[in-house]
């Protein structure tokens, strides 16, 4: 019932504001497609393809991450500092697993939005990638990870201020060194090591590696799901403290 009503209210929320949540998803990414894709590397070609093939991978990852991260951080962030709604979830007789399952699954859907916005912008502009079951699957799981990490991160920061430094310490580092541009096999080696650690890398390998006709590790997929279900518990639990 929890998953159900929070993914409800979720869609009246996105049937409003469709036209605001679509344009905030591509502004970034259009900027990308022009600054890096048709600007820096028109000409540039990596292992035998342009590089806009090689870049559209990596800013789906990006772009899922940053969506599904945003959308629950500002919204809980707001509902619990100065709306004070959210407490009324937390004081109310729910499964607080169920409530924190339904608000996850509400970014994710959010992060496959904005996936399906890239993909079929790229197909516009001539870029056609290939996708296939495991592309969707690495998409999904990748705006798991950063749903579920938000949710952790809005329960347990609670001012706009430490929410800011926490997205600029974690999130922004990770936007740029995690294989959405360039490989990360071209980092010096305990860089190399950290950045292999993170989910983001892993999801911007993997789709990069179906788009240009390779195959995706099951390695990366075990990781995605790691992180999924850490983040999950970890929010589930922060969830508990508020009550």
């Amino acid at each position: 019932m929890e998953i159900c009503t929070v993914l409800w209210r979720e869609y009246i929320f996105f049937r409003r504001r469709w036209f605001q949540i679509t344009t905030a998803a591509l502004i970034s990414p259009l900027l990308y497609f022009i600054a890096f894709g048709w600007g820096l590397g028109k000409d540039v070609y990596i292992n035998g393809h342009n590089y806009m093939y090689f870049i559209i991978p990596g800013i789906i990852a990006l772009t899922t991450m940053n969506t599904s991260y945003n959308a629950l951080t500002i919204r809980i962030n707001i509902a619990k500092i100065h709306e004070k709604s959210f407490e009324y979830y937390l004081t109310s007789p729910v499964n607080m697993y169920l409530l924190t399952l339904g608000q996850v699954l509400a970014g994710t859907l959010r992060g496959m939005y904005a996936a399906f916005l890239i993909i079929t912008v790229s197909y516009l502009i001539g870029v056609h990638i290939e996708i296939n079951l495991f592309f969707i699957v690495i998409c999904l799981l990748n705006s798991l990870v950063f749903s579920t990490f938000g949710y952790f991160a809005a329960m347990v920061i609670d001012s706009h201020y430490d929410m800011n430094r926490f997205t600029s310490y974690i999130i922004t580092p990770m936007t740029f060194l995690c294989g959405t541009f360039f490989s990360p096999e071209h980092l010096p080696g305990p860089v190399a090591f950290l950045v292999n650690l993170l989910p983001l890398t892993h999801a911007s390998v993997s789709l990069r590696a179906i788009a240009l006709g390779g195959s995706v590790e099951i390695y990366s997929i075990l990781v995605l799901c790691f992180y999924s279900l850490l983040f999950y518990a970890l929010g589930a639990r922060a969830s508990f403290r508020e009550m």
